[in-house]
């Protein structure tokens, strides 16, 4: 059982790499990369028309706010997960 849980993990490992660098040539995304799993996470697109690759826009007013752009708000981070996160207590023990 244990050989065959390596050799899927082994396997899983490339091809999950090759999809986050086919995801990255596609579209503007950042990736980042831990044990536990690949995240990729939208970027602004540099020639945006209504942001300019900022991300958004200051709106006008006595309490002026962030407006973010569709360029990257409205997309979604992509997460493949590898190995489970370890759990951590919350401090207080259970009884």
């Amino acid at each position: 059982m244990r050989s065959r849980t390596a050799m899927l993990l082994v396997a899983a490992v490339p091809l999950t790499v090759t999809a986050a660098a086919v995801a990255l040539k596609a579209a503007h995304f950042r990736m980042t990369c831990s044990r536990h799993g690949i995240w990729l996470e939208p970027l602004t697109y540099p020639g945006c028309p209504n942001c300019h690759g900022a991300g958004g826009r200051w709106t006008n007013g006595p309490y002026p706010e962030m407006e973010a752009c569709w360029c990257w708000a409205e997309r979604l981070e992509l997460v493949l997960r590898l190995l489970p996160r370890p759990t951590v207590p919350d401090g207080d023990p259970p009884f």
